[in-house]
């Protein structure tokens, strides 16, 4: 296998909406969960996503993660990697975007780093610096306040300065207009000056092809699935790609029972749990009761039991950002965010071994939690559930046949769940 492109993926979900718009642009992909085992049997593709859990843990640990990733990429031929974030830039004062882009740009010998977290087919806009959710910046929208990584400051030359140890620079809108070659021509120039990372805006779907074609020249970038759209266009424009990836991953139909988690407590996920309410049976996990020991996790498993031969379920452990902020202030955030993640685990666990084959997940955290559980080495992406959502196929697993989603906590329609349900079969 040579690969065209590597990306190494800073959470599940976000590699699973990375490795959609890759298939979507014609490139065969398969998303791995970590650094896949020599073992694996992958099938001949063009791009891997290397999903890590590295969000939200110590900066030295993304670091090694990140750069173990890198070197198993290049080891199969990738000229260019990339390290995806989220669209929302989620990160701390200490890291983990800088750090990791430092360390990559060290390895990969390039003197500057493109990077945008631009996706404008998502409602995320870079102007002048600044990340937009629509039509407002990213500190004034509802995104702002992300349990783990809130992200206050919408000015990402700010942010990123403050978790570098290199300048930031700026490509602003007016330069990315005037085309590839003058924004290499800016890039040059702010390399001279001693700058090793710029960001680069990017308002329409025309500027996303505009920084592929630049950042393709470079061996690492760093952005969200915007990013990835421009590369996966430059390649196959190129022509060191042929767009053949299959739309769908119609194999042996996948039966058995279904089921739904949901662990993010974005305002998109909360509206598609109450419209879940209206065709399927809803848990709400007690999240004192989560925190205190394994009896709700039961108590959980054993109501999901009673229903499951019947039609799928959901349990959810969202809860409202006031709800969270005073869950955090009396248990810690950390303590906290732990107890719900493993007890989301455990019912994960514990549903696919009552006869569920098809699992629906909700939440970037929470996705993690779960798929490192069931073991799940890889995945096969098939068709679009709703744009950044494909369809999984487990590749590998330990457990029979598995279909999975894994949606970030913002992604999707009030009806993602039904949506969902409706392409996994």
């Amino acid at each position: 296998m040579t690969l065209a492109l590597g990306c190494i993926a800073d959470d599940y979900t976000g590699a699973s909406d990375l490795a959609n718009t890759l298939t979507r642009c014609g490139l065969r992909t398969v998303q791995t969960i970590g650094i896949p085992a020599d073992d694996l049997q992958l099938p001949e593709v063009d791009a891997v996503v290397v999903s890590l859990k590295s969000r939200s843990i110590a900066a030295s640990k993304a670091v090694e993660k990140s750069r173990a990733a890198e070197k198993w990429m290049r080891s199969r031929g990738a000229d260019h990697v990339l390290f995806k974030i989220c669209s929302t830039f989620d990160s701390t004062d200490a890291g983990n975007i800088g750090p990791v882009m430092d360390a990559l740009r060290i390895d990969s010998g390039d003197s500057i780093v493109l990077v945008t977290p631009a996706f404008p087919e998502t409602g995320r806009t870079v102007y002048q610096g600044n990340l937009f959710v629509g039509a407002v910046p990213l500190n004034e929208s509802p995104l702002k306040d992300h349990p783990l990584n809130p992200m206050h400051d919408s000015n990402l030359v700010r942010v990123l300065a403050r978790q570098s140890v290199t300048n930031i620079g700026l490509v602003d809108l007016g330069v990315v207009a005037c085309g590839a070659d003058v924004v290499r021509t800016h890039l040059d120039g702010l390399s001279e000056n001693g700058f090793g990372a710029a960001i680069i805006d990017a308002v329409f779907a025309s500027d996303l092809e505009t920084i592929g074609a630049v950042a393709l020249g470079h061996r690492v970038s760093v952005g969200a699935s915007g990013m990835g759209l421009g590369l996966a266009r430059a390649l196959v424009a190129s022509g060191r790609v042929k767009a053949n990836a299959a739309t769908s991953i119609k194999d042996t139909p996948v039966g058995g029972a279904a089921a739904c988690l949901a662990g993010s407590c974005s305002q998109a996920t909360l509206q598609q749990i109450a419209r879940a309410e209206q065709v399927m049976p809803v848990l709400h996990l007690d999240p004192e009761q989560v925190i205190a020991g394994g009896a709700e996790v039961q108590r959980a498993l054993g109501w999901a039991k009673e229903r499951l031969g019947k039609g799928p379920v959901l349990i959810a452990s969202s809860s409202t950002p006031d709800q969270v902020t005073a869950l955090q202030k009396r248990h810690g955030r950390d303590a906290a965010g732990h107890a719900i993640e493993q007890a989301m685990a455990d019912l994960a666990e514990g549903l696919v071994r009552a006869g569920v084959q098809r699992l629906v997940v909700a939440g970037g955290e929470t996705s993690g939690a779960v798929v490192d559980r069931l073991g799940i080495p890889g995945f096969l992406v098939g068709a679009e559930i709703a744009a950044g959502v494909p369809v999984l196929r487990a590749v590998g697993a330990a457990e029979r046949q598995m279909l999975l989603a894994l949606k970030s906590g913002n992604f999707g329609g009030p009806a993602f769940f039904e949506d969902a349900l409706g392409l996994m079969t």
